[in-house]
């Protein structure tokens, strides 16, 4: 662990959140560290100022910046400090992960280099796959109307324009994010990625995911219910806290330009899917968390004032 030196020309910074998950902090930093295309450096943001966390990171070889924040930033928040670390160490790529993923090789930098390089990709992501079956994607692919849910259903070296995973393995030039910005801190967790992924495609700077590599990452199609004989699917995160988040940040979403379209159809989609379940409540608690997003109401539960 150093403090921050600054980065050579061409340097990949990777950038990781983490939130009192040490052991599995420690799985992404030695995948990290076994790329064949070395990082310069990795910037870790502790979401709590963990002392096994900070331990797990003074024994990585690799020259990093920790980051312990006191207050918990969220994934949003701590996303943003990170990327800002980052491109004050005079970073030109940055390589963002969670602690709860890894790449799923030792090339995976090499090839999004490659591709990045090739394609004149503004940002390029690997095909994010459920690390206990990586046949399988972590998070179900929509295609127009067709929905894929593995690997298979796409060839070994397609690339996918405008589609991306963030923050799972995504590698950014430094100029993009000079050009969309960092990600909200208001949002706390869930969206942020996806907001990102507005500015993106409103940027017109192009971007994109290479079947050609590939990010471990915990399953996480599993909240996302089927309706409509599978035709649709409604997200229900298990965890009330989760539903908080995501219901309320899609909220405010669905509010900015670009993604303006998505209320009719989210208001008929989730109304049938809690309706179908006789959950009237769960259905008043969408349409509040929803409303409260669309007229910014960030406040999280328990904050006074």
């Amino acid at each position: 662990m150093t403090d921050a030196a600054p980065a050579g020309a061409g340097a990949v910074v990777a950038v990781i959140v983490t939130h009192k998950r040490a052991q599995l902090l420690q799985k992404s930093l030695e995948a990290i560290a076994g790329q064949s295309r070395p990082v310069a450096g990795v910037v870790v943001v502790d979401n709590g100022a963990d002392a096994e966390t900070r331990a797990v990171v003074e024994a990585s070889p690799l020259d990093t910046v920790y980051l312990p924040s006191r207050t918990n930033l969220g994934g949003a928040g701590g996303f943003a400090l990170g990327f800002l670390t980052a491109l004050s160490l005079g970073a030109e790529w940055i390589w963002c992960a969670d602690d709860d993923g890894r790449p799923g090789g030792p090339d995976v930098l090499a090839v999004l280099l490659e591709e990045a390089g090739a394609r004149q990709l503004a940002e390029v992501s690997p095909a994010v796959v459920d690390e206990s079956d990586p046949r399988r994607l972590a998070f179900p692919l929509r295609r127009g109307l067709r929905w894929s849910g593995t690997v298979d259903d796409f060839g070994p070296e397609e690339f996918l324009p405008s589609y991306a995973s963030l923050f799972n393995g995504a590698l950014f030039r430094a100029t993009t994010l000079r050009a969309v910005g960092v990600p909200d801190l208001r949002l706390f967790l869930r969206g942020d990625e996806t907001e990102i992924h507005r500015r993106l495609q409103r940027s017109g700077l192009p971007f994109g995911t290479t079947m050609r590599a590939v990010y471990l990452h915990p399953q996480g199609g599993d909240e996302f219910v089927p309706i409509l004989g599978g035709r649709l699917s409604a997200q229900y995160p298990g965890d009330v806290t989760k539903r908080f988040f995501t219901y309320r940040n899609r909220g405010y979403l669905m509010a900015q330009p670009g993604m303006r379209w998505l209320f009719p159809l989210e208001l008929v989609r989730f109304g049938f899917f809690f309706l179908s379940r006789r959950d009237v409540r769960g259905l008043r608690d969408w349409l509040a968390l929803t409303r409260a997003g669309r007229r910014e109401r960030f406040r999280l539960p328990g904050d006074r004032g």
